[in-house]
């Protein structure tokens, strides 16, 4: 197959011998003259470039939700609809264009459409789309309008129902694998795309291309290619394999499959860990949410990814498979060293598997950036504690961004266990944490600030436990009251 077909704007377009590291955003606006969407960072931060995506959801309807175009690979948005600013309002405005227009939402105009599309999907209740106003535009910059007017907007537009083209992405959907190759005329050399349909063919490909990428939500490797301009050769979508997108619930451990979107997990895993899904609910945007997966998270070893550190702080086990055999490790032990993990030539993640309960522990994560959304941590925190009697019996602490991997502060922790639960043994073990880190300094914090604040967070936990009554965070948006926005 050298075509990829997919829904535009409600009209089947194919595209054939197409580049699969070429973006969807560089086709629509290159190949198609889609012009309304925009490009502004080409990294997935600016949200000018966004546009719904729509799937089916596995129950006979479509799921939508929005994302980043800049840096999904065209490939990745076969047998499914795509909508455009230029879908909306085709004869006469639609109502989000409309409001945006009687509110003056807009002024220079370039971010326009990103937010009108972000906006459409929470008007039609795309994933991640029904949250807090803020929270769903925590993803389009705006340099121009200070908010205010792209909110009273928002707040003007009445729900609407979602699309249903579930029929023709029925017509759609492959019964094989999609394979792609593709001659770079300037390169001189090939590039291919697979998409196996499910983990045995999916296994049997990455044996057989254990060189090759592999590609969950892209919104890592898209930058590879838009900012790095990285040569990549042989790239393997797992976006089809239905098995690594299931969560299940197995004898005390939550199962999430590799291909699980963050946005798909985060109720989940807020149910079970409240911490964690406010530090989720700040993890990129809505539109990074709705592309990026946990198990590439983790897979792509990231010093300051800021799933690693809760996991680990949780105990969480990873499942690796090469072929038709599974492992399964300690999370903390995939992570080797800057750059290296504990994965084989062939050996790809399957799952990671999370504990459903803590027996009475106290579970806490910080996460600390230079904005409150949609930024990369300087440092995040987590730390698992129980204590019986006033008495630390067990702990798990895990940081990143202060090591060369997500890594446990083990000294910290064995100043902790067996000590009263007080300021002095915080004290100390907030003092074995300079043994257990040496972090760099960068461009988001010094080693000093690192440092600093790794320890003021374990200071925090302390305070939290003592006095619950104390507002010691910045406020979350309550989901139908835009006007608590984040601070």
């Amino acid at each position: 197959m050298d075509a990829v077909r997919f829904l535009l704007n409600g009209e089947v377009v194919e595209a054939r011998s197409v580049d699969p590291t070429r973006t969807l955003l560089e086709h629509l606006r290159g190949d198609l003259r889609r012009t309304g969407t925009k490009e502004g960072c080409a990294e997935g931060d600016c949200g000018s470039c966004t546009v719904l995506v729509g799937e089916l959801d596995g129950q006979g309807g479509t799921a939508w939700r929005a994302v980043n175009s800049c840096i999904q690979f065209v490939p990745m948005v076969d047998g499914k609809a795509v909508i455009t600013v230029e879908g909306l309002g085709q004869a006469t405005p639609h109502p989000v264009q409309a409001a945006m227009v009687e509110h003056h939402g807009s002024q220079c105009g370039f971010c326009t459409p990103g937010i009108v599309m972000s906006l459409y999907g929470r008007a039609v209740a795309a994933k991640g789309g029904d949250g807090p106003i803020d929270e769903v535009l925590a993803g389009n910059l705006c340099r121009c309008t200070g908010y205010g007017p792209i909110i009273a907007a928002a707040q003007a537009i009445t729900p609407e129902a979602a699309p249903d083209v579930a029929d023709t992405l029925m017509d759609l959907r492959r019964d094989e694998a999609l394979s792609l190759d593709y001659v770079d005329p300037i390169a001189g050399v090939t590039r291919r795309w697979f998409a196996p349909l499910d983990a045995d063919e999916l296994a049997r490909t990455y044996e057989a291309h254990q060189d090759a990428v592999i590609v969950a939500g892209a919104t890592d490797i898209g930058l590879w290619v838009t900012k790095l301009r990285k040569p990549l050769g042989t790239l393997i979508d797992i976006g089809r394999v239905d098995a690594l997108k299931a969560i299940t619930r197995e004898d005390g451990w939550l199962r999430i499959g590799a291909g699980v979107r963050y946005v798909d997990a985060l109720d989940t895993l807020s149910e079970l860990y409240p911490d964690l899904g406010a530090m989720m609910r700040r993890l990129g945007s809505t539109q990074v949410r709705n592309s990026g997966t946990i198990g590439g998270n983790i897979a792509n070893g990231s010093p300051i990814g800021d799933m690693p550190p809760a996991l680990i702080a949780l105990g969480a086990e990873l499942v690796l498979r090469k072929g038709d055999a599974r492992r399964t490790i300690p999370l903390e032990d995939f992570f080797v060293a800057y750059g290296r993990q504990d994965r084989a030539p062939g050996e790809f993640v399957e799952a990671v598997r999370v504990p459903t309960g803590l027996g009475g522990a106290m579970f806490k994560v910080f996460k600390l950036s230079k904005r409150f959304d949609q930024d990369i941590s300087a440092v995040c925190g987590a730390f698992n504690i129980t204590i019986v009697d006033e008495v630390v019996t067990a702990a798990r602490v895990a940081y990143g961004g202060m090591a060369g991997t997500p890594k446990r502060a083990v000294g910290c922790e064995a100043a902790l266990v067996g000590q009263l639960w007080n300021r002095t043994t915080i004290h100390a073990a907030v003092e074995a944490l300079a043994g257990d880190f040496t972090p760099l300094s960068d461009a988001r914090a010094s080693a000093a600030y690192r440092t600093l604040t790794a320890g003021n967070m374990l200071r925090k936990v302390f305070i939290e436990s003592a006095r619950p009554d104390l507002e010691t965070r910045v406020p979350e948006a309550a989901p139908h009251a835009p006007e608590a926005a984040n601070a």
